[in-house]
């Protein structure tokens, strides 16, 4: 008789662990980045390409199961099979009765697209796995390009263990006297929702240069800016009796700009930035003025600090600890659904994407987007194209309409493409 195996097996991180409880048909908590080329894809090449990137990422090689007291994650020998895309973005990904892998590839024309289920994985640490996946794709196509010795160098060589790093553990610790924050009623999105569970996505892609210039101009950054114009789409939308409750953005922060980690895991917090469109004057540069504000406030690695310890410390309450899965899974989507009536939408900076010099002339851009059962907007970069992405569940497309057009009307262009839903 052979001996049984030992399966390895990993603790979900903190920041995962409100996801498995959450995920539904509506909102399925997965994400995708894609990497468009200026060529058609090679399946062939790119199913070898996964393979090579799945070695040197071996979290993204686990299925998820459920214990007695918590999720974790498991080992597994499943190989990960390229597909055409033929299904809708951001489709379930963990299923409590089949053990599958928590990361899909498919690719479209041009586009290599890689979805993520976000207890896997934030979006850096996937990017992470993108970035890899192109490179080692790109290499292998134009192979003869980088022969005699000239393959181009990635910027990402973390160890596998610096890559399974659970970062809260190393650097959460004990909290300071919890903050005492006025509870806030934020002005909720609401209308006709697609059927079947669909997930509208409209893309702008805009001049870096131009986007920069004109945040610069009201003195913001990127996110500030963009954060503000935001506010100002959705308050366009708004009846004048909603103005009673505040316009609240949440932004996802990578803590990895506060605190060394190259983990491929999840490492972020978030910070609600709030408007109050009643007491305020509406204007756009009012608008960046409280928004930056709130960054400032928000945005230093002792408020981050104090805000992961008060996390960390719940899940590490004796009480919490013993408490049995079903009982948490309850909790945590009461939890879930209190914090989102704190909530009107959502923006998401990526930041700026880099590949070796040698590989961008293959590249057009990369964009990201996510699912949710609101209204939420993805951003990043590459060179000199800048995607603004927007992922909605709801038939209008008002907010999306207001926020190009504000700006078009500050003199930045914008191309706009979109998914077709069946039912138009």
């Amino acid at each position: 008789m052979k001996p049984r195996k030992t399966l390895e097996w990993t603790r979900l991180d903190n920041a995962a662990k409100i996801f498995p409880s959450n995920s539904n048909k509506r909102d399925t908590k997965v994400f995708r980045f894609s990497c468009e080329l200026n060529e058609p894809v090679d399946p062939e090449v790119l199913q070898v390409a996964v393979d090579k990137t799945l070695g040197e990422f071996p979290m993204y090689r686990s299925v998820m199961k459920r214990g007695l007291f918590w999720y974790y994650f498991e080992a597994s020998d499943r190989k990960p099979v390229v597909k055409p895309e033929d299904e809708p973005p951001c489709g379930p990904l963990y299923n409590a009765d089949i053990k599958g892998l928590l990361f899909e590839v498919s690719y479209y024309r041009n586009r290599i697209n890689l979805e993520v289920y976000h207890a896997l994985s934030d979006g850096t640490g996937a990017l992470q796995f993108l970035r890899v996946l192109a490179y080692h794709y790109l290499t292998m196509k134009h192979a003869a390009l980088f022969s005699g010795g000239r393959l181009p160098v990635m910027d990402y060589d973390a160890s596998f263990s610096q890559k399974k790093d659970d970062s809260f553990q190393k650097y959460s610790g004990k909290p300071r006297e919890k903050e005492k924050k006025k509870r806030v009623s934020a002005y909720r999105i609401k209308g006709q929702k697609l059927s079947e569970h669909r997930l509208r996505v409209i893309e702008g892609v805009l001049p870096v240069g131009a986007a920069i210039e004109k945040a610069h101009a009201y003195g913001a950054t990127l996110s500030v800016f963009f954060t503000a114009v935001l506010m100002c789409a959705i308050h366009a939308d708004m009846a004048a009796r909603a103005e009673k409750r505040p316009v609240v953005i949440t932004v996802p922060v990578n803590l990895r700009n506060y605190f060394y980690s190259v983990s491929a895991r999840n490492f972020f917090s978030v910070i609600n930035v709030a408007y109050d469109f009643a007491n305020g004057d509406g204007q756009l540069s009012d608008v960046i003025r409280q928004v930056a504000r709130s960054f400032r406030e928000e945005l230093t690695a002792e408020r981050l600090k104090n805000r992961m310890d008060e996390l960390s410390s719940i899940e590490h309450n004796v009480f919490a600890r013993i408490t049995p899965l079903v009982i948490k899974d309850v909790c945590l989507h009461i939890a879930h659904d209190y914090t989102n009536r704190g909530i009107t939408a959502a923006l998401s900076n990526i930041g700026k994407i880099e590949m070796p010099e040698a590989l961008c002339p293959f590249i057009r851009q990369f964009d990201v987007f996510v699912s949710t059962d609101k209204l939420q907007v993805c951003m990043c970069s590459f060179g000199d194209k800048l995607t603004l992405s927007f992922t909605s569940p709801f038939v209008s497309t008002d907010v999306q309409m207001q926020f190009f057009r504000m700006l078009t009307y500050m003199g930045i262009p914008v191309t706009i493409v979109s998914n077709q839903i069946d039912e138009e």
